[in-house]
């Protein structure tokens, strides 16, 4: 397993005495980290670290004593609920049974300004959210499925994907904090639009990240996402895959390329990889669309 770490929990598991414990790890584009881990009943303290991390239960069923930044709490935790560690907090956690548990790690470092720009200063990782709260959130489990379904797919999901989905679930948080984000009421000026549907077409091969679009717009990475989404009624992530399976589409009926070479253009590593998101998107593998598309007695039903 190739570990890219970027938090200092990733890190953590990755070289103390939890590193056997580790199932999976994920850390796409550097701005979020995403663990499954597998422990044993017992002691799972660990130091304080400058990381929020999201856990959720993948188990449920077992008792958990543990205080993770909001003062202790004893509970039978139940499968898909959710809790909140605070950043620069030692926390500790004392496990009845066996457990499993995925965590989202937010790297203080990567998120400080965008969250500063989203409240418009209002917002303090010390004070705005609920650490330590068994709580659930449908919004922000439907989001933890899809970055774990795209890891599926795609190995690890793109930066556009991960930032995207990160913002969506620290403003989740936020709100169930008391503290939202400032809300969009617009959408994107017809400029920004041309500019980021223009820079998406031309960088289709490369991993380009929400920040890097939000720049071209002058906006901040959470009102860009927020104001996309408003104007053309998906969010960037969504729309930036249509496009790559729009273009893979147009390469398979008018190129020769290979299937693996044209994955490699729209932006994906393999053609095992595009395989996947094209049956998703079109119903059909992209050989069988080739087929199809170049010969008229075929039959072919997207």
């Amino acid at each position: 397993m190739t570990v890219h770490t970027s938090s200092s929990v990733a890190q953590l598991h990755s070289k103390c005495r939890h590193e056997s414990y580790l199932h999976a790890i994920k850390s796409p584009g550097g701005v979020l980290d995403m663990l499954e881990v597998a422990q044993p009943a017992g002691d799972m303290t660990r130091p304080s670290l400058p990381d929020i991390v999201l856990y959720e239960d993948r188990l449920g069923n077992g008792r958990v004593r543990s205080d993770l930044g909001g003062g202790r709490f004893d509970v039978i935790s139940e499968k898909g609920l959710l809790n909140l560690a605070a950043p620069n907090f030692a926390t500790t956690a004392i496990m009845e049974a066996s457990h499993k548990v995925r965590s989202l790690v937010f790297p203080l470092a990567k998120w400080q300004d965008l969250v500063n720009e989203a409240a418009d200063g209002r917002f303090s990782f010390d004070t705005s959210l609920n650490y330590g709260r068994v709580f659930d959130s449908p919004p922000i489990r439907s989001a933890l499925r899809s970055l774990w379904a795209l890891c599926e797919d795609e190995g690890a999901p793109s930066r556009l994907w991960v930032r995207a989905a990160g913002c969506e679930i620290l403003a989740e948080l936020c709100r169930l904090g008391g503290a939202p984000f400032t809300p969009v009421k617009g959408g994107l000026a017809p400029w920004v639009e041309r500019r980021a549907l223009d820079l998406m077409r031309a960088r289709l091969s490369e991993d380009i990240s929400l920040d890097e679009l939000a720049a071209e717009a002058r906006l901040s990475p959470y009102h860009f996402a927020r104001m996309f989404k408003k104007s053309f009624g998906v969010p960037p992530r969504v729309y930036l895959t249509r496009l790559r399976v729009e273009k893979a589409c147009d390469l398979l009926e008018h190129s020769d390329l290979s299937i693996t070479k044209i994955a490699l253009d729209v932006g994906y590593s393999s053609n095992q990889v595009l395989a996947r998101v094209f049956a998703k998107h079109m119903r059909v593998t992209p050989s069988d669309y080739r087929r199809a598309v170049r010969d008229p007695k075929r039959s072919f039903a997207p």
